[in-house]
């Protein structure tokens, strides 16, 4: 594992110090590894910035062995499954900095018959913790589909280094009372869950 680490994050740590840095000044746009803003008719893997020693891209498990599946961090040297951004502005074709977004996993298969849309799980009771599971549907922004919404934002606040944490706080909801979080990684049994809580996950995107 700690090769596997070693060389995901050099490889990842030579996609980003080609990243012109000045393409981002001034926006809020979200930037992939190759210094252009993410688009919604493109596909990108979202991939754990260097030096964090957890594994490499998102891939789809279940976790008790039944449906839905949940979103994890493969334990092999992988760039994981492609994602789709769809944000609640059906309009907007950029993906910026905390704007709410549905998130799908593209290329995916499983045993279940749902969408691969990402939602926030409910509480699990035996971990305390809320998981990034599947199911969720795309659009419809509102009361009915709060749970399926997240957003972009910069690792630290006002620094533009190219490098991103998901959170959950939807906004598509006036009067909706809302769990707000980062989104971090929480392990069981030796497998890495993307899960509601700190630290958060630091990531960076790249288009396949």
């Amino acid at each position: 594992m700690r090769r596997i680490n070693h060389v995901l994050s050099f490889l990842v740590g030579i996609l980003i110090t080609q990243m012109p840095p000045i393409a981002q000044a001034g926006t809020d746009f979200v930037w992939d590894l190759d210094g252009r803003p993410l688009r919604t008719s493109s596909q990108y893997y979202i991939l754990p910035a260097p030096n964090q020693k957890i594994g490499s891209g998102l891939i789809l498990e279940g976790r008790n062995g039944s449906c839905p599946f949940n979103v994890a961090v493969s334990t092999r040297v992988s760039p994981g499954l492609p994602i789709i951004f769809s944000p609640a502005g059906a309009s907007d074709k950029v993906i910026r900095l905390s704007a709410d977004q549905n998130i799908r996993l593209f290329q995916a298969v499983t045993i279940c018959v749902q969408s691969t849309v990402w939602r926030l799980g409910g509480l699990d009771e035996a971990t305390d913790k809320r998981f990034v599971t599947t199911g969720g549907v795309t659009g419809n922004p509102g009361s009915s589909t709060v749970s399926n919404w997240f957003k972009v934002e910069r690792e630290s606040e006002g620094v533009d280094n190219g490098r991103y944490k998901l959170v959950f706080c939807p906004g598509v909801c006036s009067f909706c009372k809302v769990i707000c979080g980062n989104l971090g990684v929480y392990n069981v049994n030796g497998r890495n869950w993307l899960a509601l809580g700190d630290p958060a996950l630091s990531i960076v995107f790249k288009e396949i």
